[in-house]
């Protein structure tokens, strides 16, 4: 007998519009000890399927039809207090966004004792030691201090770790894995991924593992279900998948993998006819091609942005006396230059410092030592009246889409609120015609500037994100993982849209990602940072192939790539070749 069974499921969200069924007809099964990857673009319902299973359903949604058994049991109508002992004990669920699933008024202890205590007989001791011993297995280091501190003074790949935690904490019979490594960089992905599979092969677990990682669904699964607007399109082995798809979906993403082995110009994607496609902006005749350039001094070696020796800390135990203080070191003496027209990589771990240099850049930090010089210019201690036309210029897009975008405003004004603040259109129709161009040009199209950011999955989100980026012309464009959130095949349209802004804008871009082979593909040279220090600067290639730091070596012998692997006798990289001859368009 399967663990989980899964019949006819249907799963509606009613509106004054009508009803918007966003899981139709889906069935499969999950057996004891088994991995089973859901993959699929973004809005393709594969979070509804698990948030449907343990009803945690946005209001208005609603299960309408079918099934779910669990080891014989039929939850699917438990409510209240029947569905809540189901959770955590029997079901633990891996959210997406770490940052929403936690609270941030209460300590790490408290969420994670309070889990473990609600759902084992454990008093609070030993569930503490327990906590611990979570926070440790999933790799946090100096777990007896950090499960004191508070969520925000986590990165965000630390934070999803301490979700993950949560999750196995009450040894589950099934674990939800919700893009589980979304925020990981590949060292701690690859740790998590072996502690999932370690914990469904020795207790028998079953998982659902919902990705856009095709690398971790061939590392990790035993059976692949592909999802496209609701409906189930293909189940089967993952060598099966991988190896000889059936459905023209199925082939596409395949195909829109990023390549880990070698450099292409531009990112192939398959031509699938029901795919929605950007509309593109011939920016030389368009607004966003009439860029404003602050002038600075003259730029030396043609380097934009300088970062000089930039040291940060940030206190983690506060005390009276400043001898008892404790800090954490986020950025060391952190030194490199962009030049103005190509893409810097920043690469490293969770906690690395990476997205904290980012934010000083932008002036969300202000560093204790060091300079940040911008066309010659030192900006990091402006005041705010002097830097907003620097802001102007220097644009970011935040790795999580879901707190990045104020809920309460429609999507039209999210975009439109830098255009109407540094008062870059003549009208208020030329700035809704702006709006809708960038909704059009990254892939939404424009009658999504009336939704609210609730009504969109995560990738579309940070679309979203990435259009209110290039809402101010920047001259530089920060991207702290900007394709976290995003499937495959989405990824390969942003990042084309990303090079072709960049060509067509003449953008300089900073590209933050744990991400190796997308980095490889988008960046002219690449930092490596590791506890705050950047340990090796080179050229995309030369790092690649002849990585000179140990560190640079781990991290890229751990990068999973679908097109070198051989599982089962199975050759993706050949059938990839194949597929890319029969179907492929570059776009």
């Amino acid at each position: 007998m399967s663990l989980l069974e899964v019949n006819s499921l249907r799963i509606e969200f009613p509106s004054r519009h009508g009803v918007a069924v966003a899981v139709n007809d889906v069935s499969f099964t999950v057996s004891r000890g088994e991995i089973l990857g859901l993959v699929g673009e973004s809005g393709a319902g594969k979070s509804t399927i698990g948030n449907g299973i343990i009803d945690l359903l946005s209001p208005p949604g609603r299960v309408a039809s079918g099934q779910v058994v669990l080891a014989g049991e039929a939850i699917s109508g438990y409510s209240g207090e029947a569905i809540r002992q189901v959770r955590g004990s029997r079901i633990g669920f891996i959210f997406q966004d770490p940052m929403t699933s936690l609270n941030p008024l209460l300590t790490i202890e408290t969420q994670l004792v309070e889990t473990i205590r609600t759902n084992l007989q454990l008093n609070e001791q030993a569930a503490t030691q327990k906590a611990i011993a979570m926070l440790r297995a999933v790799g946090i280091p100096e777990p007896e201090i950090r499960i004191k501190q508070y969520p925000h003074q986590f990165s965000g790949g630390m934070r999803q770790r301490v979700v993950i935690a949560i999750a196995l904490s009450c040894d589950p019979e099934l674990i939800i894995a919700d893009e589980p490594t979304t925020a990981l960089d590949v060292s701690v992905q690859d740790q998590i991924l072996q502690l999932i599979r370690k914990l469904c092969k020795e207790r028998d677990v079953g998982c659902i593992l919902v990705t856009h990682d095709m690398g971790v669904i061939a590392n990790t699964t035993d059976r692949v279900a592909v999802m496209y607007m609701g409906e189930m399109v293909e189940v089967g082995t993952t060598r099966q998948i991988l190896h000889d798809p059936i459905h023209d979906y199925t082939k596409s993403l395949i195909s829109a993998v990023p390549r880990a082995d070698i450099k292409l110009h531009r990112f192939p994607r398959v031509e699938y006819i029901e795919k929605v496609e950007a509309r593109h902006i011939d920016v030389k005749n368009h607004w966003l091609g009439q860029q404003e350039v602050i002038e600075g001094k003259q730029l030396h070696d043609g380097c934009l942005l300088d970062v000089q020796s930039v040291n940060l800390k940030f206190e983690t135990q506060s005390a009276f006396l400043k001898k008892n203080r404790k800090y954490v070191q986020a950025s060391s003496n952190v030194s490199f230059n962009v030049v103005e027209g190509e893409t810097f990589g920043l690469v490293g771990e969770s906690g690395s410092g990476k997205s904290t240099i980012g934010r000083v850049i932008a002036g969300l930090y202000t560093p204790d030592s060091g300079d940040i010089l911008y066309a010659g210019r030192e900006i990091s201690r402006l005041d705010d009246k002097k830097r907003r036309p620097i802001r102007r210029q220097i644009q970011m897009v935040f790795q999580n889409p879901y707190s990045s975008l104020n809920g309460r405003m429609t999507v039209n004004n999210i975009i439109a609120e830098p255009i109407r603040f540094h008062g870059l259109a003549e009208s208020e129709q030329q700035v809704q015609q702006i709006v809708a161009d960038l909704l059009d040009h990254v892939g939404l199209g424009w009658k999504a500037g009336v939704k609210y950011p609730h009504e969109f999955s995560g990738g579309q989100r940070q679309r979203i994100s990435i259009a209110r980026a290039l809402a101010t012309r920047p001259r530089l464009l920060m991207c702290d993982e900007p394709t976290s959130a995003l499937d495959v095949s989405v990824q390969a349209q942003i990042l084309n849209l990303l090079k072709d802004l960049q060509e067509e804008l003449g953008l300089t871009m900073l590209f933050i990602s744990h991400d190796l082979p997308v980095i490889r593909q988008m960046c002219d040279r690449v930092a490596v940072m590791k506890e705050g220090a950047i340990v090796e600067i080179a050229d995309t290639e030369q790092l690649f192939t002849q990585p000179v730091h140990p560190y640079s070596r781990s991290l890229i012998e751990l990068m999973p790539d679908m097109h070198q692997l051989s599982r089962e006798g199975l050759d993706v990289e050949e059938q990839t070749g194949r597929l890319h001859n029969e179907r492929c368009v570059v776009v």
